[in-house]
């Protein structure tokens, strides 16, 4: 019975591990490749549960979601202008046939990034070869971008790969190209800022002489006008006086008379030297003499 018993047990063990060796599972994110005597047989794209013959397949995963690669240091390339630029970039991919990826890299992803390097590296060369710095920076950057995804897409898609997108992160220039782009633009912007400076001066002259002209026109009329006023007024006051003189002329001499002794006397350190019999006195020494 004891026997027995343990054959059952052996029995069953046996045959879990042999279930255990003829299932396998297919993660959403892999494909699975089926290999039989070292020849792939079949290629499992959805996930799920799948079986395989025991210790005659073996299976091999490959990464089904997007991939990115990114250049380690900044490549070197050379514009139309002769002028060295740099440039960092990266690519997006992903793998869309697994038999065909395995058979032309081995499954080996370094190997196919080595691939996409090369041919975005020359389609970069080609392109940054026609164009100018301006072009490369901002100009058609756009442009090359789609002009390598599309060549990088194309070639890739001989070892079972879909590019979906290269970027230039960065293009810029060579230290020593900047350097001298910094000086050409400083001494640009200087010329600029002394003509600025200039035309301004120009200008503040202009208004300044505008300016003066006006004040001498301004006050040229206001001294006119104020002539003119004065003349009307002068006019007016004679008027008044001839008409007051007219009147009565004893009263028009003794009100002028008033005045003149307003004005002589208006400070206390006035010195007047007059004949007691002068006519100046003539009011103070008989005032009744006004009302006649």
């Amino acid at each position: 019975m004891s026997n027995r018993f343990v054959a059952i047990m052996v029995a069953v063990l046996g045959a879990l591990m042999l279930l255990n060796l003829s299932v396998y599972t297919v993660d959403q994110r892999q494909y699975a490749l089926v290999f039989q005597l070292g020849e792939i047989v079949a290629v499992q794209k959805e996930p799920g549960l799948y079986f395989k013959l025991p210790f005659v397949q073996n299976i091999r995963y490959v990464e089904k979601r997007i991939l990115t690669f990114d250049s380690a240091e900044p490549e070197r390339f050379i514009t139309s202008e002769k002028k060295p630029v740099l440039v960092d970039s990266y690519v997006k991919w992903r793998i869309v046939d697994p038999k065909q990826y395995y058979v032309s890299v081995g499954g080996d992803e370094v190997r196919a990034e080595i691939r996409l390097s090369q041919t975005i590296n020359d389609g970069l060369r080609a392109e940054f070869g026609k164009r100018t710095v301006h072009d490369v920076v901002s100009g058609e950057r756009e442009k090359i971008m789609e002009i390598l995804r599309s060549k990088a897409d194309q070639d890739a898609s001989k070892i079972g790969v879909h590019v979906m997108d290269v970027r230039l992160k960065r293009v810029e220039l060579t230290p020593e190209v900047s350097e001298s782009v910094y000086r050409r633009m400083e001494a640009e912007r200087k010329r600029v800022a002394n003509e600025l400076r200039s035309q301004g001066s120009a200008e503040a002259e202009k208004i300044r002489a505008d300016a003066d002209r006006q004040r001498e026109v301004i006050l040229a009329e206001a001294y006119r006008d104020a002539q003119r006023i004065k003349g009307e007024g002068d006019a007016k006051a004679s008027a008044i006086y001839a008409s007051a003189y007219g009147h009565n002329a004893e009263f028009y001499s003794f009100y002028r008379s008033l005045q003149a002794y307003r004005e002589s006397f208006k400070n206390k350190s006035d010195v007047m030297v007059l004949d007691p019999n002068s006519d100046f006195f003539k009011y103070l020494k008989n005032p009744k003499r006004s009302a006649k």
